[in-house]
């Protein structure tokens, strides 16, 4: 069975992207892209929502990064191009990538089958949808990663009104101050 992993950079205040919409000082240094590249190798599938696939596309559809002379991105862009999408939009009317399918409304039912079919961990990216994850009680590990930047106020990478008890399973200090910590759901602690 796999495991539904929620993965998010996040300013030290709890942010992933400030109140005009940026996330530039969340860029990962090579030590914590390659990093994040390993994490990421073992992952069959991933869940986005329209925003968030909408970044992250361009790993696939623009020309500049395939011929970018960094093996790091390019590995990067083999690993998010060799996994399965599943983008989650009301809105969306085509997808511009491979290996990419569209779903209309965010079924945790589809998701727990989908767990239980897979033999590959599966990611889940943006904080809207992974809040529906987080309440429906399908989050199996959440894998932070702490920019020592406080932003202020924007998009929390943590929803309202849930609160679990986590397990503390790695942390990691990287040169640049950011740190990550990965912590594992407690079973049956849902509220």
């Amino acid at each position: 069975m796999a495991q539904l992993i929620y993965s998010a950079i996040s300013s030290l205040d709890g942010y992933i992207e400030d109140t005009d919409g940026k996330f530039d000082w969340a860029m990962p240094d090579e030590e914590v892209h390659s990093f994040i590249n390993n994490l990421e190798r073992g992952a069959g599938t991933h869940l986005y929502g329209r925003r968030m696939y909408e970044t992250l596309m361009v790993w696939e559809t623009d020309p500049n990064l395939a011929a970018d002379e960094s093996p790091l991105l390019r590995d990067f862009a083999e690993i998010w191009q060799a996994a399965n999408k599943i983008v989650y939009s009301k809105t969306l009317e085509a997808v511009s990538t491979r290996k990419t399918q569209i779903e209309r409304n965010f079924d945790p039912e589809a998701i727990r089958q989908l767990k239980e079919a897979s033999t590959h961990d599966i990611l889940i990216g943006g904080a809207e949808l992974a809040a529906d994850a987080f309440r429906a009680g399908l989050i199996d590990e959440y894998h932070l990663f702490v920019t020592p930047i406080i932003v202020g106020s924007g998009k929390s990478s943590l929803p309202d009104n849930v609160r679990l008890e986590l397990e503390l399973l790695e942390e990691r200090r990287f040169g640049n101050g950011m740190v990550f910590l990965r912590y594992r759901v407690r079973q049956g602690n849902a509220t």
